[in-house]
């Protein structure tokens, strides 16, 4: 499992378990909380009622009293109130008083006259001046049927407790609005969830990109290729600095070991012609054997010069990231100028060199000294394998992906087995006029410069003989 999947699914997880845990806790509490709100006003309107049916009960006339009137019209009172989008037709409440015994005096309802109260609790405790309150089933079989009863007592002159007011209402007037409550949390917590889940999705939606992009970094650097950094944020940032700087010093010193092998290599052959050159000259030699030896040791030292700076070259152009600053490019322009600067070499071999471009060509963005170097090392290269006589043929023509570059020679082409490493750094072929094998850098440097542009380079063999270069181009951004 990915890690950002398993980031989000953990983060999901908390999220739910806190959401459950807290849309229960809220749940939980809205249903006592809503009923105790209810006996805060019970405990107020019982006291209430308490002070105004005192002078009926004092007076014995409670039960067809003022006050007794009053309360009959209050519940058959037609209501019109629409409370919270909870509409209300009637007065829920119900009221009863005891004489100081317990026994019910009146009820608002008529369905306890004279029945012995005494043991309920909110009498009982009301009675010996304590606050006196219950919850009551009407029917014990319902639990949705609970009655709140809340008393007040009713004092004489005296100070003493004549009475006692009870105000009851039933838990299930006020249910709508412990649903509507409970609802309105459980909707809230629905919304909240999915607004955390969303933030955790894009939360791991943005780690997956992150991470991807720096995998995808490490993964090119593995293949030997020239990795960008990507853009991060933060600590990825951090990480992909780190990553950098390991790749560089990594890549310094296998770079470092890969030259130094491979050029103590190449410089044994030149190295050891000059030596037996010099041991020789040490003695007694005829003046023309003398001048070879110069001669040779002159063309050794030359060959060892160019293939340092050939390596010099080469490694400051592997070491770059990207093109410092490229430039729209008139590649036609730049062959001509490459084939001005090969046509003494040219000559002296007896080659001819000939350019075709096609008409309007377009343009390329790049460095214009990278890409005439790659020019003239490629024009270098047929000449060196084309017979006498023969004819080194560039082209440049525009294509739907780029614009390619084509260098064809008529020489004897490019053996089998040398198809595939023709690119490889010191890798040459013998010339065909025995002439000296070359260093093996021009194609590999070929190779290099084309990659920096965004390119890629091909060699391979021509119908009816010789080789043909192509090198392909991106155009310029218009």
């Amino acid at each position: 499992m990915k890690i950002a999947l398993r980031v989000l699914l953990g983060y999901f997880v908390i999220v739910a378990l806190a959401a459950l845990l807290l849309g229960n806790v809220f749940v939980q509490q809205v249903k006592p909380g809503v009923r105790q709100a209810m006996e805060d006003t019970l405990a107020d309107t019982a006291n209430l009622l308490a002070e105004l049916a005192s002078d009926d009960l004092l007076a014995g006339r409670i039960a067809d009293g003022r006050f007794a009137a009053r309360v009959r019209a209050m519940t058959g009172r037609e209501l019109d109130a629409d409370i919270w989008g909870q509409a209300k037709r009637r007065a829920s409440y119900r009221v009863a008083i005891t004489d100081a015994r317990g026994i019910v005096v009146f009820d608002s309802a008529g369905r306890e006259l004279g029945r012995d109260n005494s043991r309920w609790n909110d009498v009982y405790r009301t009675l010996r001046g304590q606050y006196g309150a219950r919850s009551t089933r009407d029917d014990p079989d319902d639990e949705a049927s609970t009655v709140m009863y809340v008393a007040a007592p009713i004092h004489d002159a005296a100070g003493r407790v004549a009475g006692v007011l009870t105000v009851s209402k039933p838990n299930r007037s006020i249910q709508p609005f412990i649903e509507r409550s409970q609802n309105t949390i459980l909707r809230w917590g629905w919304v909240l969830l999915g607004s955390a889940l969303l933030v955790g999705g894009l939360a791991a939606w943005w780690l997956s990109r992150q991470l991807a992009a720096l995998r995808r970094y490490a993964d090119a650097v593995a293949r030997g290729e020239r990795a960008t950094l990507p853009d991060a944020a933060g600590e990825f940032a951090d990480l992909g600095r780190a990553l950098e700087s390991m790749r560089r010093q990594l890549e310094g010193k296998q770079y470092v070991e890969r030259y130094v092998h491979a050029l103590t290599h190449e410089l044994k052959s030149p190295l050891a012609a000059i030596r037996g050159a010099t041991e020789l000259l040490e003695g007694p030699l005829p003046e023309a054997d003398r001048a070879r030896f110069v001669a040779s040791i002159d063309a050794q030292g030359r060959r060892m010069a160019a293939m340092v700076d050939r390596l010099l070259a080469l490694a400051a152009l592997e070491h770059r990231e990207g093109l410092d600053a490229p430039l729209p490019l008139d590649l036609a322009a730049l062959a001509g100028e490459a084939l001005d600067d090969a046509a003494s070499r040219a000559q002296a071999r007896g080659v001819a060199v000939r350019l075709q471009a096609d008409d309007a060509l377009p343009q390329v963005s790049g460095d214009a000294f990278l890409l005439r170097q790659l020019l003239a090392n490629l024009i270098d290269n047929a000449i060196d394998f084309s017979p006498a006589g023969g004819v080194v043929e560039v082209r440049l023509r525009a294509q739907r992906d780029g614009l390619r570059i084509e260098v064809g020679d008529r020489g004897p082409g490019i053996p089998g087995f040398a198809l595939e490493r023709v690119f490889e750094r010191f890798y040459s072929l013998p010339r065909p006029d025995g002439s000296a094998r070359g260093n093996g850098l021009g194609l590999n440097f070929v190779a290099e410069i084309a990659k920096l542009h965004g390119g890629r380079v091909v060699l391979e063999n021509r119908d009816g003989g010789g080789a043909l270069a192509a090198v392909l181009l991106p155009l310029a951004s218009p």
